[in-house]
Parts: structure tokens; sequence; C-alpha cells
């Protein structure tokens, strides 16, 4: 234990924290110089978009005063939509390398993280990133820095992790600084799994850290929530490639292969014991997560469900955030109402099924979770609008709302305090200005304004500079209006929408013209409507195609042709009373972006 340490690897987006990771296992001799850039993005999907998604662990060794150290690193996603995977990974360290990019200085999502790991006293060691960059604000980032960590100006570390200087400054620092894992090696055996995916060879591999005594290849082992017992038939250690052993000590990281199939006996935050000598008492499991956006997924093709039900237990066990229940709908059939994080989240969950299981989904309107008091005083969660209970049956609704806070260069504050108050946002903080001309403002905002085009929108107006962080602070009293979309006098509950009632109009009419565009033309008028409490407030009809009956007729008696155009017009007026309206799925896909 004494050689070991733990550590993990925390920042905003883009201040280098995978370059940081590659140059750790390049001048650790993990890897040779000739190996790919981002080597622990190993998901398409995370090298097309340069974010991390996943956290990923990996071990490397370091010599250091003659002695070899084994240091267990993992790296962490800098967006806000995964900050569980943050919280995941802190729990399994004793220490954090704080990336700060010193051309962007401090940011939202820094702050965040940052006091996620002081929550559970890790040690902080700051790094300065890009210091060899001819826009680096270096003295006054250091400043800042020293204010936020309370550390000293040598304690701060200037590297530059593309060209590699100051690493092994870092490697020594985590050597000296980050404590070896306590836990007692005599005690029974106490792992938590903090991570788990599902191999289609071997089963599922649950990734664990060892928090008391040791596991060994062959050991009959217990999972603790769900009582079951498996033999461990392969364990290891998690370098680039799986390296198996026979034997994994107290404060190590490793993997398990036990044959598991069912992807509901595995779970994060569960403590694995040996079966003989079992613990008699599990570890804290982690925080669980909260759902912050709703949306329901079905496949495009029907006959999928049964497939799609697999791939999304399979993409939960490597995605602890993700939730789902069954539900259906009589225009796109049975599927699953899924819970996320935020809208990226919902993103990379439609990616990642379509590519990594093949399976080809439709994703509604994402909502969030609403509380609605009745008024025979019984209170519900609706977390998907079509559940919405009639006005007259309750008595007031509730909406999530969040603490957003944003920083941003002086120069774009007007245009961010603008955005904020047309997202219904109240400041409750006067302006914080940090050096460099940057300030930070603090908002209170509903959540359902944030999850769509907020960031975009936020990008946009500050040409990029500003960021932001947002955290759940409960649910306040506000009048929302259902907006029920309805084509060719049919309801389409899946297009339902909760908004605010000084949005209603402006929204129906942009909802009406939009699927007036979206859905083809059919052989008979149909009408687009959008009611509110039973009201039609906004309407488009979607014009007939119109066959030429009369083209063959050259000459003769204008009759015949007064005939013809008569039948048409009776044959149209029936097919329009028992006609069905064709919605493709590339309108539902598209109309996700009604609200931007």
């Amino acid at each position: 234990m004494r050689y070991i340490r733990n550590f993990c690897i925390i920042a905003h987006i883009d201040h280098g924290k995978s370059t940081l990771a590659d140059r750790l296992l390049e001048f650790t001799k993990t890897v040779s110089e000739k190996k790919r850039n981002q080597l622990l993005d190993d998901m398409d999907l995370e090298r097309e978009r340069g974010i991390t998604i996943k956290s990923h662990a990996v071990q490397m060794e370091y010599k250091y005063k003659d002695k070899i150290y084994i240091l267990n690193l993992i790296d962490t996603p800098g967006h806000v939509d995964f900050s569980y995977e943050v919280s995941r990974s802190i729990a399994a360290c004793e220490g954090a390398l704080l990336v700060v990019d010193c051309t962007k200085s401090v940011q939202a999502q820094t702050i965040s993280n940052l006091s996620l790991a002081l929550k559970k006293n890790l040690v902080i060691i700051p790094i300065l990133n890009k210091i060899d960059l001819s826009d680096s604000i270096f003295e006054e980032v250091k400043r800042e820095i020293m204010e936020l960590v309370k550390c000293k100006m040598e304690d701060i570390i200037p590297v530059s992790a593309k060209n590699g200087l100051g690493i092994y400054n870092i490697l020594d620092q985590i050597v000296t600084r980050i404590p070896s894992p306590k836990g007692d090696p005599k005690e029974p055996l106490q792992a938590i799994i903090f991570d788990s995916l599902y191999n289609p060879f071997t089963g599922i591999e649950a990734f664990f850290r060892v928090k008391n005594g040791c596991i060994r290849k062959g050991q009959k082992l217990r999972f603790m929530s769900t009582k079951k017992v498996y033999y461990a038939h392969e364990i290891g250690t998690l370098k680039l490639k799986r390296i198996s052993k026979n034997k994994i000590y107290t404060g190590d990281v490793g993997y398990v292969v036990s044959g598991i199939k069912n992807t509901y006996e595995v779970k994060v935050g569960d403590t694995i014991t040996d079966a003989e000598n079992p613990s008699i008492k599990a570890i804290e499991r982690f925080e669980e997560v909260k759902p912050m956006v709703f949306a329901s997924i079905y496949p495009i093709d029907s006959d999928k469900y049964e497939e799609l039900r697999s791939s999304i237990e399979k993409l939960q066990l490597n995605d602890a955030a993700l939730s789902f229940s069954s539900e259906s709908s009589p225009a796109l059939g049975f599927g699953f109402h899924c819970g996320f994080l935020g809208l990226l989240h919902m993103e990379v969950v439609k990616d990642r099924l379509e590519r990594e299981y093949g399976v080809s989904v439709i994703i509604t309107i994402p909502s969030v979770s609403y509380k609605v008091y009745m008024k025979n005083d019984q209170v519900i969660l609706i977390n998907n609008p079509s559940d919405f209970p009639e006005m007259k049956k309750f008595k007031k609704i509730e909406e999530p709302y969040v603490l957003v806070s944003i920083i941003t260069k002086d120069i774009y504050i007007g245009s961010v305090i603008s955005l904020c108050i047309d997202k219904r946002g109240i400041m409750i903080k006067n302006q914080n200005y940090l050096n460099s001309g940057r300030i930070k403002v603090t908002f209170e905002m509903p959540l359902s304004e944030i999850v769509f085009d907020f960031y975009d929108k936020l990008k946009t107006i500050s040409r990029g500079y500003a960021s932001f962080d947002y955290n759940f602070i409960g649910y306040k009293n506000s009048d929302l209006k259902k907006i029920t979309v309805l084509i060719n006098h049919e309801k389409i509950e899946p297009l339902s929408l909760l908004v605010h009632k000084n949005k209603v109009f402006l929204l129906a009419k942009k909802i009406c013209q939009k699927l007036a565009i979206l859905i083809p033309k059919h052989q008979f008028c149909i009408p687009i409507q959008v009611s509110v409490s039973g009201k039609i407030i906004a309407r488009e009809t979607i014009k007939a195609f119109r066959k030429n009956v009369i083209d063959k007729c050259y000459g003769g008696d204008i009759s015949r042709k007064k005939k013809l155009l008569e039948k048409q017009k009776k044959g149209k007026k029936k097919m329009r009373q028992i006609g069905k309206v064709e919605i493709p799925s590339s309108a539902f896909i598209t109309f996700l972006k009604v609200k931007s």
C-alpha cells in the first residue's frame, strides 16, 4: 500500500486533461511515443466531439528514489452533464490534479469539480497548463488559483502538456504529496465497484477499488446489494491492455470477470466481499444520481423493441446516470421513458445506442420533472407532459430551479444578463469581479430554460469566452400551460410540451409552422393545430396533392371535366375523414429543435 497512489485529473472542458494523461502515460513508459493522442478517450464519439464522456482508469509505474510506485490514474470528463462520472472517480482517489488553462483562467466547471474533490478531502495539486502559448496570462491565473485552492505560489506546477514541459515534476509531486490509500489487509474483503461494462464474450466486467483485504483469482465473491455469489474467473489491473493478475492488494484498483450475464446483478456503488468470510458492513455507496431531463426513446422499427431494451440495459452498466422505464405511445408504439443529466448526455446516449448497438431510435422532446399539487392534497411527480392532468384537477404546479454560475469577460456581461432574464432568470448576487477583466454572475433559473439551447446561445453571445455551471436547488411555484399538438384532429402526445404562459402563443405558432414544413403532403388537406386547455390557439394547413384528373380531356363538352373534378372533390372529402397522416421519424427528430 505504501507504494500505491490513486489520483484523478479534474478541469474544465478543453483545459488539457486528456493531453496531460497522454504525457503521463508516455513519461512513465506505459506507452511508446508513437501512440496516437487521446489514448484514454477510446470511444469514436469522444474523438469526434473532442470531449471526454467516460472516466477511464489506467495504471502506471514510476521510479522515484529507487522505489517503484504504482500510480492509478482516473481521467474524468469536464462537461457539466457528466459530473456524476467525476464524483464517482473522486470517491476512488486520495488526490486530484487540478488543471487550469493559463490562456482561459479558472472557469465555472473548474470550481464545481474542485468543490467535489474538497468535500472528499482529496489532496489538490494545482497545475497551470499551456504555459508555452503566447496569449497566456501566467501571473494573473496563478493568483486566481492561489485564491481558489488556498495554496502558495510555489505549490502551482507550470506545465505544457502538449510539449511535455514539467511532466516529471508532476510525477514527483504525485508520489510525495498524495497520500497512500488507507485500509487493513487483514480485514475481510471490501471492494467498491466504481464502473462496469458489458463484454459480449466474457459477460459483465466490474471495475473496483479494494478498501480492505485483498481479492484473489478463483475466489468466491458476494455482491452485497444483490446477495449473488460468483467466482472470480479473472482479475487484473487496468493498463491500456488488461493485465491479468493472481491477487490485487488493499488500496489498488482493478477489474473482475465473473461470467455474469444479467445486467441487473451488477450495480455501480455496490460492495464486493468474500463469500466465505464476508464483511459485515458494506462501503458507503455513491450519492444517488438524480436525472434532470426526461425524454422517450422509441425504435424506428417497432420490431426492434426487445433489442432496444437489451441495448439500454447494457449501456446503463457503463452509464450509471441513465435511468429508464417502459412506456407506449399510439403514434410511436412501445419504447422507454429515460432520465438524463442534460441534453448533451441525451445526445450521447442516442449516438451510443446507434453506433455501439446498431439500434436506430427516435427521441421525443425532452422535458424536466414537475411537481403537481392535486385538489385532493395528493402530490404527483410528472416526468412526461402527456401525463399532465387537466387544469381543473390541480391547485398548483412547481418546476425545478437551478443555481447558475456564469463567468464571462466584462464586455459581454450585458448580453449575458439579457439572455438570463429572457430565460426567466433572477440575479441573486451582485456581480463578482475577478481579475483579468472577468466577471462572475449568479442566477436562479428554471431548469427547463437551460436544457435546450441556453449553452449554445451563451457561447454565441460571448464568442466562446463564457463558461457556466449549475446545481439543483429545489422546486418553485410556476404558471405553466400544456401545449397539445393535433394533426388531422388527432392528438399527438409525444409532441406535448409544458410551457410558461408568457411563451405559449409564440411557441404554438412556431410549432405549427415547423410541422407544416416537416410533414409531407398527402392526397387530402391536413390541419395542424395547437391547443391549450382545450382551446385552439394556432393553426396551419398543409395543402393536398392535386392530381390533374382532366389531363387527358382534350376539347369536348365542359360538363365531362366538371364531372371528373366533382368526383375528385368527393374522394378527397372521404379520404380526409378516414385517411391516416403518416408522420416521418425525421419530423420527430427535427422537432426537437423547435424551442431554439
